[in-house]
């Protein structure tokens, strides 16, 4: 009965990642199978959650990262998102505090903001971008 629990298991924690896709529930599912595996065995419950716990960290520590990089190599980036780490001139003063801000960018205006509050960046003064918020480019000087 015990090997159905883990069964069970596992195909909870299979539909809870196609729901989500976020490579985290599949390594649980590892797990239960491992679980289930063992339960077959007839060896003790404890033992069976403990080897649960060990291969689900295991697998999530030593697989996952390699999985998103697989998965995550085929991802395509939007133009906005290309303008991280490339570098613009400000051409009008960049103060937070006031929420003014510009910078020209492969050709486009693009409104800015400092990553500092209390950093004002001039007119002419190259930055590079760190991050996109909304509309708007989180820049630092260069």
């Amino acid at each position: 009965m015990t090997v159905l629990y883990w069964l069970i298991a596992a195909a909870v924690f299979l539909i809870l990642e196609i729901l989500t896709m976020g490579l985290t529930t599949v390594w649980f599912a590892g797990g239960s199978l491992v679980g289930a595996l063992l339960a077959a065995l007839h060896l003790p419950l404890g033992v069976q959650v403990a080897a649960f716990v060990v291969v689900s960290i295991l697998l999530l520590i030593l697989t996952r990262p390699l999985a998103k990089k697989y998965l995550n190599s085929r991802t395509v980036k939007t133009n906005v998102d290309s303008l991280v780490g490339k570098t613009c001139i400000v051409t009008e003063d960049i103060d937070n505090l006031r929420a003014e801000g510009q910078v020209t960018i492969m050709g486009q205006v693009w409104t800015a903001r400092s990553v500092q509050d209390d950093m004002i960046l001039k007119k002419d003064t190259k930055v590079r971008v760190k991050a996109i918020s909304g509309v708007k480019l989180i820049v630092e000087p260069e």
